[in-house]
C-alpha cells in the first residue's frame, strides 16, 4: 500500500505541475477577453452598486417578445445553480438569453446541498487506490473551481477548516498523508495547508469532541480546508447577476410543451405558463438548454416521449442542530463510520448542520426526510461527541435529491457518474445534468459551448465567468459590516405607532454584509428609513427590511421564496420560520398588493412547505426515537 501511495504521489506531483501550468493559462483560457467591449460594459454594470435588476414584468415581456423571426439565442429551462450559471455565461458572451423556472430560483436541489464547496477528498482516495486518472482529473478541476467560486462571491463563500478525528495511529498517518496529497493536488488553488493536531489540541479546537469512546481513545486529528457557502443565496445572486447582464430570467414560469419546426421537427421554442397569473405564452429560441436537475428526464420526454431515463436520483438528508454542537469556525468530518458512510457536522449561519445520507429515492417536488434517516445521522454523530445527542434538539431536517447521471451515449449504461453530462439528445435541446455545486460554472460553460455549436450562434466574445464577480461581491471586504454598524440604525414602529431607533448591532450588520455584500447598504437604508428594522424571529438576525428589499430587487414572489431561499430561516429553524410567516406575508402583501385571499393562500402553502421539514415539533415519533 505504501509503495502504491508513493508512486501515486509522484504521478500527482508530475501531473499537477503540468496541470496547474496549462489548465488555466491565460493565453489559452476560455476567458479570452480580446475584442469584448460589450463584456466589459456588462461587468461594469454588475459591479455598479446602484444597478437595479429589471422588474419581473419586464422580464416576462422580453420572453413574450421573442418571436419566430426574432428569437432568443438560448432559452434555459431550470433556475438552479447550473441553469442560472448557463444564463449568466451566455448573456456575458453577448447572446440573447431567457430562463424559466417552474418554482423559484434554487427551489430544488441547489438549496438543499451540504453547503460545502469541495474538491472531493473521497474521489482523490478512489483515484489513488484504483489508479483512476479520470477521477484524478475530476479532483483537479473541482479544486480549481472551488477557489474561483469563493473569489467570485466572497461575501457568500469562505474557507472552512474541517477536522478528521483519528482513533488509531494508522489513521493519523493515513489521513495526514492523504490530506497532504489533497493540498498538493490543489497547488496554487490551495486554500490553507492541512495539519495535524494532538488529542489535546483537537478537543481545544472542537470542545464537544469525545476523547474516549467505545473501546477507543482519540490519538489526534488532521485538519484540512474546504469551502462553505450559503447555497440558495448564491443561486439567487447568479440569477440577479444574469438579469443585470441582460438575461430575461423568470421564476414561477412553467414549460408546458416545446414548439417544433414543421419540417425538421427541431425544437424552436416553448409554451410557457406564468404560474402566478395563469397567463400562457409562446417564446422562441434557436436553442433550448435543459438544466432541470432531477427533472431533466421529464423535460427530455416533452421533446421525445421515447427518451430513455438518464437520472438516478439519490436522497441526501441533513439536520440542523443548535450552535453548541460545533465551534463557530471548525467542522467535523468522519470519512468512514461503522457502516462505511460519511458523516459530518459543520457550523453554518450560526447553527450546526449535520448529515448526510445517500439512498435511492423517487423524484418529487418536495422530498421529505424520514425518521430513520434522521436517527441514523443522530446515532452517527453521537459516536464522536461527549454531549448527549437528542432528537428534540433538531431545529430543522430536510431532504435533497442529487441528480446522479448516466451518459446515454456511454456503452456501459450501468456506470453512474458524479461528473456532469452535456449532450444534444434531440435537435435543438441541449441537456446538462449531473455534476455538483462546486463545478456549476464549468458545467454552464460546457453547456453554452454545446448550445453555440447546436444553434450556430455568434457570441461576441468567449466565456468570461471564470473571474466574474457576482452581484454584491465586487469591492466587498470582510470589515464591511463595521461600516454598516457605524452608518445605520434600525428603526421600528412600536405597538403604539411610535418610531423607535435602535443601534445596528454587530450580529445583524455581519449578517447583512454576508448575505448581500456591498448591496447590504440598500437593505440597511430600508431598515432605517422605512421603519422596517425589527427582527423577524427571536434569536435570528433577519430583518423586516430584507423582505421588502427581496421583493423589490430579488424576484421574491411568495412567502416560501423568502423564508427558504432569500433568507434561510426555514432551513435553520422550522418553528421560528412558522412564527415569522404572518409578518413576512404582511410585508410581501404591501409590496405586491396582495388581497386577503392571496395572503391566506400564501400562509397555507408556506405551512405545507414547512411541514416537509422534520423539526422536533413535527417529527414522526416512534419507538427508538432520541430523547
Amino acid at each position: 500500500m505504501a509503495t502504491r501511495i508513493r508512486a501515486t504521489a509522484t504521478a500527482i506531483a508530475v501531473f499537477s505541475y503540468g496541470a496547474h501550468a496549462s489548465l488555466r493559462d491565460p493565453s489559452v483560457s476560455a476567458n479570452d477577453r480580446s475584442g469584448a467591449p460589450a463584456a466589459d460594459a456588462i461587468e461594469r454594470k454588475i459591479s455598479d452598486p446602484c444597478a437595479v435588476v429589471p422588474p419581473r414584468a419586464v422580464q416576462e415581456s422580453a420572453l413574450v417578445g421573442a418571436s419566430p423571426v426574432n428569437p432568443l439565442d438560448v432559452l434555459v429551462v431550470g433556475g438552479g445553480a447550473t441553469g442560472c450559471g448557463v444564463a449568466l455565461d451566455a448573456a456575458t458572451r453577448g447572446l440573447r438569453v431567457g430562463l424559466v423556472e417552474r418554482e423559484d430560483f434554487s427551489s430544488g436541489t441547489s438549496s438543499r446541498s451540504t453547503k460545502l464547496i469541495h474538491g472531493g477528498v473521497r474521489y482523490l482516495e478512489k483515484a489513488i487506490f484504483n489508479l483512476d486518472y479520470g477521477q484524478l482529473k475530476l479532483v483537479f478541476h473541482a479544486l480549481e473551481e472551488r477557489k474561483q467560486v469563493i473569489e467570485n462571491a466572497p461575501h457568500l463563500c469562505h474557507s472552512l477548516p474541517c477536522m478528521t478525528p483519528c482513533f488509531k495511529w494508522f489513521e493519523v498517518a493515513y489521513y495526514w498523508m492523504g490530506l497532504k496529497l489533497y493540498d498538493l493536488v490543489a497547488g496554487r488553488h490551495l486554500l490553507h495547508l492541512s495539519r495535524y493536531y494532538s488529542a489535546q489540541e483537537s478537543v481545544e479546537h472542537f470542545p464537544t469532541l469525545a476523547r474516549k469512546g467505545k473501546d477507543r481513545t482519540l490519538k489526534g486529528a488532521v485538519v484540512y480546508y474546504d469551502g462553505q457557502m450559503d447555497d440558495s443565496r448564491l443561486n439567487v445572486a447568479l440569477a440577479c447577476t444574469a438579469a443585470l447582464a441582460g438575461a430575461a430570467v423568470l421564476n414561477h414560469a412553467e414549460v408546458l410543451s416545446f414548439l417544433k419546426d414543421d419540417v425538421s421537427e427541431r425544437i424552436i421554442g416553448a409554451r410557457i405558463r406564468d404560474t402566478l397569473t395563469g397567463k400562457e405564452f409562446d417564446t422562441y429560441a434557436k436553442v433550448v438548454v435543459n438544466a432541470a436537475g432531477p427533472f431533466c428526464d421529464s423535460v427530455r420526454k416533452m421533446a421525445d416521449k421515447d427518451a430513455k431515463p438518464m437520472i438516478c436520483p439519490s436522497s441526501g438528508v441533513h439536520i440542523v442542530l443548535p450552535d453548541y454542537y460545533s465551534p463557530q469556525r471548525m467542522g467535523l468530518i468522519v470519512p468512514k463510520t461503522k457502516d462505511g458512510r460519511v458523516v459530518f457536522m459543520l457550523p453554518w449561519l450560526g447553527r450546526t448542520v449535520a448529515g448526510t445520507t445517500d439512498s435511492n429515492t423517487t423524484i418529487t417536488m418536495l422530498p421529505e426526510p424520514n425518521e430513520d434517516e434522521i436517527e441514523f445521522i443522530l446515532d452517527a454523530i453521537s459516536d464522536y461527541l461527549k454531549i448527549k445527542v437528542r432528537r428534540v434538539d433538531v431545529l430543522s431536517a430536510w431532504s435533497g435529491i442529487r441528480p446522479l447521471a448516466m451518459d446515454p451515449r456511454a456503452k456501459n449504461t450501468e456506470s453512474i457518474s458524479r461528473d456532469h453530462v452535456v449532450f444534444e439528445g434531440y435537435p435543438g435541446l441541449v441537456t446538462v445534468t449531473g455534476g455538483r455545486w462546486t463545478t456549476f460554472r464549468s458545467m454552464a460553460e460546457d453547456a453554452v459551448d454545446a448550445a453555440i455549436k447546436s444553434g450556430k450562434l455568434s457570441p461576441t466574445n468567449k466565456c468570461v465567468t471564470y473571474n466574474l464577480r457576482l452581484i454584491g461581491g465586487d469591492g466587498w471586504d470582510p470589515s464591511h459590516f463595521a461600516v454598516l454598524a457605524q452608518r445605520y440604525v434600525r428603526t421600528k414602529k412600536s405597538y403604539w405607532g411610535k418610531v423607535v431607533p435602535e443601534a445596528m448591532d454587530t450580529a445583524t450588520a455581519k449578517h447583512l454584509s454576508r448575505a448581500y455584500g456591498t448591496l447590504a447598504d440598500r437593505v440597511a437604508a430600508i431598515a432605517q428609513n422605512e421603519s422596517l428594522g425589527r427582527r423577524l424571529a427571536h434569536g435570528y438576525p433577519y430583518l423586516e427590511a430584507e423582505v421588502a428589499y427581496c421583493a423589490r430587487n430579488e424576484y421574491c414572489e411568495s412567502a416560501v421564496d423568502f423564508i427558504a431561499r432569500r433568507s434561510r430561516l426555514a432551513f435553520l429553524d422550522t418553528d421560528a420560520a412558522g412564527r415569522a410567516l404572518p409578518h413576512v406575508i404582511q410585508i410581501l402583501a404591501s409590496e405586491h398588493k396582495w388581497d386577503r385571499s392571496r395572503q391566506k393562500q400564501e400562509l397555507q402553502k408556506a405551512k405545507e412547505f414547512l411541514g416537509t421539514f422534520k423539526s422536533s415539533q413535527n417529527a414522526e415519533f416512534h419507538n427508538g426515537k432520541h430523547k
